[in-house]
């Protein structure tokens, strides 16, 4: 068995590998990865010498690229992972996402057409839904929830994922779409907001709220999330649409009050900023159907996994701090400074 994996040096596709090599360690992995500025191969130095694992830089929406890795490799599986995923930069320069979640989705989905594949597996969001209010705790989404998108973001990764199930439709191409809540763990970017506060809290510098903090989110160990593809990729059913979630709501200031308190630092570094931007207020995925049809649930409680991330930025800091020196620090600023 031979699975594709785009963006397979990003967070969730890099812990994906991971997770693979260490559960099918007789399949072999195919990373596809254009390396921006969210890809890292430092994420994939441990796997790097497997002779089951394979890297080729690419970008999915290079038809020519796609088509010519297709033809030689000949995946039995391709997990989509690879997306433009930041709400803040959706919000700067929209085209971007449209380029690479819409159209190079579709490109992914015309070789899988073309040569044949026996699953598609498209990696969404619960942003697609849009959001729900802080004083209704008994609502949550569901896969029959309609779409409704707030950024530039969730827009793209809805047309996406409309483009998947018309390719199910029309062409018969086998796909699932899985449509996670808030992911955390090793190796994530630290412009999103759990390793950007650990790694600030470490470097003694301002924790930068928006708002008030009040908005929540429903949190989902990274390991748990891997797990949850890889039971929909060989069990889901063709079709189908299934919601991961982790049943650990937090707001934004219960997380970054949480490891305050698991690093040891002042509360005095909580800044607050201005807003951002049609900023959804609550996300909570319902995760029945999962459950129910494959066996699955989370295992990773918020309480565990903050500490077992924290750990693992506490260990690594090499493979942080040589991202936040480079480019991200312009970034940062523009994003933060003077809010």
């Amino acid at each position: 068995m031979k699975i594709l994996v785009t963006g397979g040096a990003g967070f969730i596709g890099g812990n994906f590998v991971h997770y693979m090599m260490k559960e099918h360690k007789e399949y072999e992995i195919l990373c596809v990865d254009a390396l921006t500025y969210a890809g890292n191969m430092e994420t994939l130095a441990p796997v790097m010498d497997n002779s089951k694992f394979k890297f080729v830089k690419a970008d999915i929406a290079d038809r020519a690229a796609i088509y010519k890795i297709f033809q030689e490799e000949k995946p039995d599986i391709v997990v989509n992972f690879a997306a433009e995923s930041h709400v803040d930069r959706s919000i700067e320069e929209p085209e971007l996402f449209l380029r690479t979640n819409v159209m190079g989705t579709q490109v992914m989905l015309d070789a899988c057409r073309k040569y044949g594949i026996q699953r598609y597996h498209q990696v969404s969001t619960d942003e697609v839904y849009g959001d729900l209010p802080l004083d209704r705790t008994d609502l949550f989404f569901t896969e029959e929830t309609p779409i409704q998108t707030s950024s530039p973001y969730s827009a793209s990764k809805a047309s996406a994922d409309l483009l998947v199930q018309a390719y199910y439709r029309t062409f018969k191409v086998p796909v699932t779409i899985s449509r996670c809540s808030n992911n955390y763990g090793p190796y994530h970017f630290p412009e999103k907001l759990i390793p950007l506060m650990i790694a600030n809290a470490l470097n003694g510098k301002s924790l930068p709220v928006y708002g008030r903090g009040e908005n929540v989110r429903d949190w989902l160990y990274v390991e748990d999330h891997c797990r949850a593809i890889d039971m929909i990729v060989h069990k889901g059913t063709v079709g189908e649409v299934y919601n991961i979630g982790g049943h650990n709501e937090r707001t934004n200031l219960e997380v970054v009050k949480t490891i305050i308190r698991e690093l040891g630092v002042s509360e005095e570094l909580i800044t607050y900023v201005t807003d951002r931007a049609g900023h959804d207020l609550r996300y909570a995925i319902d995760p029945t159907k999962i459950h129910h049809e494959l066996g699955w649930l989370p295992t990773t409680t918020f309480d565990n996994g903050i500490k077992k991330t924290i750990t693992w930025y506490l260990d690594n800091r090499e493979w942080w701090e040589n991202i936040i020196s480079g480019e991200y620090q312009d970034y940062y600023e523009k994003m933060y400074h003077n809010r």
